[in-house]
């Protein structure tokens, strides 16, 4: 699932969204309003946006709620499977899995809230799952198509952007999220993803090592 040629460039991507994740948790812990950064983008006065958008944001924060969360990792499961990729298919799982986990925990660990003390805010888990199910199906379709080191990793950063830029604008044009926790969320993706699908690759081939030839 992890080409050898993206490794070592997708590792410090991850290592580098990582530092971010610890930095902004660290400089937003125990806040409950905007900082600096999110007053540059949004006006927290404002009401959340208004139609048509606002049913376009509904749409996109709904592919992050449990139900449309679900309907798009089966989907995505059923695609693999389909492909008989199923190490791709452990892969939209649980890298998902691992996204949402991580950020579900650091926003106990760093305590940011947004419209009241009960709602944790940061990092985003909307942002977050849905940059790591885009993150895996890129990573499918490289290992379909097999580009050059570069192309590849072009191709999956901007899958990201991508499916980040768009469950961010949503989660903040709808004031659920401020932007830093929007951005904090789609750097924990981008942090974990690419350690899932190489601890996902390490797994399935010890087992095809012993339980002789495995193609995926």
């Amino acid at each position: 699932m992890l080409p050898p040629s993206l490794r070592g460039g997708l590792g410090l991507v991850a290592a580098l969204a990582a530092v971010t994740v610890a930095v902004l948790g660290v400089m937003y812990a125990g806040h409950s309003e905007p900082g600096t950064v999110d007053r540059w983008f949004v006006d927290p006065t404002a009401d959340s946006v208004s139609p048509p958008w606002r049913y376009v944001a509904l749409a996109v924060d709904f592919l992050g709620e449990p139900a449309g969360a679900a309907a798009l990792v089966v989907a995505a499961v059923a695609g693999c499977l389909w492909l008989r990729r199923p190490r791709a298919a452990v892969l939209v799982v649980a890298g998902a899995t691992v996204a949402v986990g991580t950020t579900t925990l650091l926003k106990y660990v760093v305590g940011r809230t947004i419209h009241g003390e009960g709602n944790l805010s940061y990092p985003s888990g909307h942002t977050a799952f849905l940059t790591a199910l885009a993150l895996a199906v890129a990573l499918l379709a490289l290992g379909r198509t097999g580009p050059g080191r570069t192309a590849g990793t072009l191709l999956v950063l901007g899958v990201a952007l991508v499916a980040g830029a768009a469950m961010g604008w949503a989660q903040v044009s709808m004031s659920a999220h401020y932007p830093t926790d929007a951005f904090g969320g789609w750097c924990t993706a981008l942090a974990v993803t690419p350690a899932t699908a190489w601890v996902v690759d390490r797994i399935g081939d010890r087992a095809s090592g012993r339980q002789g030839p495995h193609q995926d």
